[in-house]
């Protein structure tokens, strides 16, 4: 072989290797941009996983109906929320303040059952849940363990679990002056639905605040605490339209 046609051989596989490792790189490029993707969009938090929907929030991965939106755990101080229901929406948000008390920003909501009745409680069996403003709030007064606690809602299914692992009593005295018999009314809460997960969103309690079992535990692990305001707004029936 003489010596131009040996360069040439030597010139075609030098090529043919070239062209051979970019063929091999533009195969895995896309493998590692998914796992990239992947690690970028999914946020991991102790008992469940959350993946970044369109807008920034945070939801459940995998859920058909996103129950709530979180955003990550560090950008929260639980010491700075408070929890607002809206009858109207039916939902329980939490709100977070910042900037020194400037801005209030929604960091969780959960879909909420409320009472039979829509309006604001005057007695004690009434079936409504009481409302309140954030000049008069209600405070979270204790959180017990409800995991074992029953109730007969008088439907025929007797003695039942009903309030899912948490009971977060409310403290409704400072919003009802001159009303003793609501002041002093200790059975009002937020809960869970065991046995009633169907009432959520709705209305169905006895004037308490339900939760779906799983959206308390998250609330109670995440966000609440003993002392934490706590606003029910009332119910606003929108326009008819003429």
């Amino acid at each position: 072989m003489n010596r131009k046609a040996l360069i040439s051989v030597f010139i075609l596989a030098a090529a043919l290797l070239a062209v051979s490792l970019i063929i091999r790189s533009c195969r895995k490029a896309p493998e590692a941009s998914e796992q990239r993707i992947d690690q970028d969009t999914t946020v991991i938090l102790p008992s469940r996983s959350y993946r970044e929907q369109p807008g920034g929030e945070i939801a459940p991965a995998g859920s058909i109906e996103a129950s709530e939106s979180i955003l990550a755990e560090e950008e929260v101080n639980r010491k700075n929320c408070f929890l607002l229901v809206s009858k109207t929406d039916y939902k329980l948000y939490v709100r977070e303040i910042r900037n020194h008390g400037k801005d209030t920003v929604t960091v969780a909501s959960f879909p909420v059952c409320y009472a039979k009745n829509k309006g604001q409680k005057t007695r004690q069996g009434d079936n409504c849940t009481p409302e309140c403003d954030p000049q008069h709030p209600f405070h979270i007064s204790e959180i017990k363990d409800a995991s074992t606690w029953c109730h007969d809602f008088k439907d025929g299914r007797g003695e039942i679990l009903a309030y899912g692992h948490w009971f977060m009593r409310l403290d409704l005295s400072q919003s009802f002056p001159d009303n003793p018999d609501v002041a002093g009314n200790r059975s009002i809460g937020i809960h869970g639905s065991t046995n009633n997960e169907s009432s959520v969103p709705g209305n169905g309690s006895e004037g308490c605040v339900r939760l779906r079992d799983e959206d308390l535990e998250v609330l109670h692990d995440r966000y609440a605490y003993v002392g934490q305001t706590v606003i029910i707004e009332p119910y606003k029936q929108s326009k008819s339209k003429k």
